[in-house]
């Protein structure tokens, strides 16, 4: 009897063995993801700052093409909601300027917001902000793109809370 006691020991042993380097396997190939962001993104750069529009804005920042600046002002409570009015100075002259409003803190869609010209750099919409029905408050990140393509080298995260 002794000598099954002793193969069934050396059975569990390499048992284990197996499981633990299973588990290191494991955790060296998914730990990386489980572990959160770096603080990069795909390309390499560093993260972006949030900047709240309404809070602490106008937000500002340079970047290889010169200097902008991006204004958000309440316009009071129109049928729709709260009205908005987002002013965008950018030293290029992008065609089919969007800002479009995706849900930062829950998902709710895109809405894309056309952004019409004011003057030689400067850009403007007014528009209201979808609501959320499940809560009061709903905060919404601002990306500006040129048609269809995001507006590279932001180094900003336009937010803003809408209630």
């Amino acid at each position: 009897m002794p000598a099954r006691f002793v193969r069934e020991a050396v059975m569990l042993r390499a048992i284990a063995v197996t499981g633990l380097i299973l588990a290191v396997v494991v955790a060296g190939v998914f730990g990386w993801r489980l572990l959160g962001d770096t603080g990069e993104t795909s390309g390499g750069e560093s993260q972006t700052v949030q900047c709240d529009l309404l809070e602490s804005g106008p937000c500002q920042w340079s970047n290889g093409s010169g200097d902008w600046q991006v204004a958000l002002n309440t316009m009071g409570v129109g049928a729709q909601g709260t009205e908005y009015q987002l002013t965008v100075a950018t030293p290029e002259r992008p065609e089919r300027f969007l800002a479009v409003l995706r849900g930062e803190s829950m998902y709710m869609g895109e809405y894309p917001v056309p952004l019409g010209k004011e003057s030689e750099n400067q850009y403007s919409a007014r528009f209201t902000a979808p609501f959320c029905t499940v809560d009061g408050k709903m905060t919404w990140r601002i990306d500006l793109q040129q048609g269809q393509e995001l507006i590279e080298n932001i180094p900003v995260k336009l937010v803003f809370q809408a209630e």
